[in-house]
C-alpha cells in the first residue's frame, strides 16, 4: 500500500509521544513492503529540538504553510491507497477537507493518539482544534490509541462509523537490553513529559520514596518540568532523552515508573509507549492502576502495580534476583504481543476490510 500521513511530528520526540511511535510503526510498515509519505509542519518548537534528521523508511515532507503543502499532498494522494490524519496535526482540518474532495478514491483514516484527552477536551471546551466540525463521519476508519469506553464514545459523540484500537508499541531494534551507563544509574527512574494532572501521582510514587530513601539514586527525564518542581538532593534530572538513549536509560535502572494521565485512567485500557519500551529492555515496571492493565501485562508476574508510596519502596528494595524475574516475564510478553511489527500487522488487517 501507499500511505500518506499528516501527523504532529516524526522528527522530534521532545514533549510528545507521537514521534517514537511513528518511527517504530513506519519502520515496520516499510519492512512489510509499504510506501509512506509523512507530512510534518515546521513548528518552531519541534524544528529546534529535532532528533531525527534522516528518515529512510519513507518520504518526509517538511512544510511551512498549508498552501505549499496542499499542492504536494494532492500529488501524493493521487497515487495513494490510504490517507491518515493524526490527532494534534496542526493542519488536520485542512487535510480533512482535502481528503473529502478525493471521495472514495482513497481510504480515509483518522488516528487519535490521544483519545481520552480529545474526548475530555470536547466535553470541557466544546470543540477540539484537530477535529472537523462534523466530527469523524467522513472517515472510513478511526483508530484509537486507547480502548475501553472511548470506542463507543467515538461513535456516539463524533459519529465514527468504524473504530479499531491500535495500541502503543516499541521497536526491538531500537529498544533492547544494553550495557548500563553510570549517568543513567538509578534505583528508580521515570521517563515522561511533565503533565499537571500526573503530578500528584509523580509525587506519591517518585518524590516521596526519594525523600524517605536519601541513600538511593532517583532519575527523572523529560521535557517541560517547571522550576518549582519539588526536587530532592537524590533526584537527578535529564531535560530530554532522545529515543536512541531510551534503551540504555531503562537498562541502567533497577526499576522504572509508569504514570498515567487522569483522563486516561478514567477511560482505562491506556498503556503508554514507555511501558513497552521498558519491557523491551527487560526492566521491571512499577505502574499506577488502571482498568484493562491485565490485558497487556499480568500484575505481580509481569508488572508491579503500586497503590501507595510503601508499595514503591517495597518493590525497589526487593532483591535483584526476585524483581528481575518480573522484567524477564514482561520482556517475553512484549516480544509476543507488543512490538511495532505486531501493530503494523494489526493496521494491515484493519485496512484490508475497509
Amino acid at each position: 500500500m501507499r500511505l500518506v500521513i499528516f501527523g504532529l511530528t516524526i522528527t522530534s520526540s521532545w514533549g510528545n509521544g507521537h514521534a517514537t511511535l511513528w518511527r517504530g510503526l513506519s519502520r515496520s510498515l516499510a519492512r512489510r513492503g509499504h510506501h509512506l509519505t509523512f507530512f510534518e509542519k515546521e513548528l518552531p518548537y519541534y524544528a529546534e529540538t529535532r532528533d531525527l534528521t534522516t528518515w529512510t523508511d519513507g518520504e518526509l515532507i517538511l512544510y511551512d504553510c498549508w498552501e505549499i503543502a496542499s499542492e504536494l499532498a494532492c500529488d501524493r494522494l493521487a497515487n495513494a491507497d490510504v490517507a491518515l490524519i493524526s490527532s494534534y496535526c496542526p493542519d488536520a482540518l485542512a487535510a480533512s477537507k482535502l481528503l473529502v474532495e478525493f471521495g472514495e478514491r482513497i481510504v480515509k483514516v483518522f488516528y487519535d493518539m490521544d483519545t481520552p484527552v480529545t474526548l475530555h477536551r470536547l466535553e470541557t471546551d466544546g470543540s477540539v482544534p484537530y477535529l472537523p466540525s462534523n466530527g469523524l463521519r467522513d472517515f472510513d476508519l478511526v483508530l484509537s490509541f486507547t480502548g475501553g469506553t472511548v470506542v463507543a464514545a467515538l461513535k456516539e459523540r463524533l459519529g465514527a462509523r468504524r473504530v479499531e484500537v491500535l495500541y502503543g508499541h516499541a521497536d526491538p531494534q531500537v529498544h533492547y537490553r544494553r550495557l548500563t551507563h553510570p549517568e543513567y544509574d538509578a534505583t528508580l527512574s521515570y521517563l515522561g513529559t511533565f503533565a499537571r494532572d500526573r503530578q500528584p501521582a509523580l509525587e506519591k510514587f517518585f518524590v516521596r520514596p526519594a525523600l524517605r530513601m536519601p541513600e538511593w539514586r532517583f532519575l527523572l527525564a523529560g521535557a517541560l518540568y517547571p522550576e518549582d518542581f519539588p526536587w530532592k538532593s537524590n533526584i537527578y534530572f535529564l531535560r530530554h532523552l532522545p529515543p536512541s538513549e531510551h534503551g540504555t536509560f531503562f537498562s541502567s535502572s533497577k526499576c522504572t515508573l509508569n504514570l498515567t494521565r487522569s483522563s486516561m485512567i478514567a477511560s482505562g485500557f491506556c498503556p503508554s509507549g514507555r511501558i513497552f519500551e521498558a519491557a523491551a529492555c527487560g526492566t521491571p515496571v512499577i505502574t499506577d492502576r488502571w482498568t484493562g492493565l491485565e490485558e497487556f501485562f499480568e500484575p505481580a508476574r509481569e508488572i508491579i502495580v503500586a497503590e501507595s508510596t510503601d508499595d514503591v519502596i517495597r518493590a525497589i528494595t526487593s532483591p535483584h534476583e526476585s524483581i528481575d524475574l518480573i522484567g524477564e516475564a514482561a520482556y517475553k510478553r512484549f516480544l509476543s504481543q507488543h512490538t511495532s511489527d505486531r501493530r503494523a500487522a494489526e493496521l494491515e488487517s484493519y485496512l484490508q476490510v475497509v
